[in-house]
């Protein structure tokens, strides 16, 4: 899977920015920090092989998840539905998955964002164990 597919195919790189937002009525006083930008990230698809052969097809997750110094900070996750090409095949599948024949649609235009508290200076020894903060589980 390449996750130029989750939303759309891009061309060019991805501007991260960070950006200080100076006043919340006026856009003018905002100031760019940082800039980065980031390439396109191409993955190979999941091997089927590594899957139990009754989770291949259904709904599972796809995370792209981004940590500091070993701590996870920020969890995205999209859900991801794989299911037969062929509607004879949905409705009455063989006993043995056919792998070739599975299709992965991902659920891009919802993806559910965890963030997680973490200790931006461990010098300072503030380990402590600290919950998500989201409303919900996180994927």
């Amino acid at each position: 899977v390449s996750c130029n597919n989750i939303c759309c195919h891009v061309a060019t790189d991805l501007e991260w920015k960070l950006i200080y937002v100076g006043s919340a009525e006026d856009e003018t006083y905002d100031q760019l920090l940082e800039s980065v930008l980031v390439g396109p990230v191409n993955a190979d698809p999941p091997d089927p092989s590594k899957i139990r052969e009754e989770d291949i097809i259904g709904v599972t997750v796809l995370l792209l998840t981004c940590s500091y110094l070993g701590q996870e900070f920020i969890r995205v996750g999209y859900y991801v539905n794989n299911d037969y090409d062929d509607e004879q095949l949905r409705e009455e599948p063989p006993t043995k998955v056919l792998t070739d024949r599975v299709q992965r649609n991902i659920l891009s235009d919802k993806p559910r964002v965890t963030k997680f508290p973490i200790n931006f200076h461990p010098e300072n020894n503030e380990n402590e164990e600290q919950q998500p903060e989201t409303g919900e589980d996180p994927l």
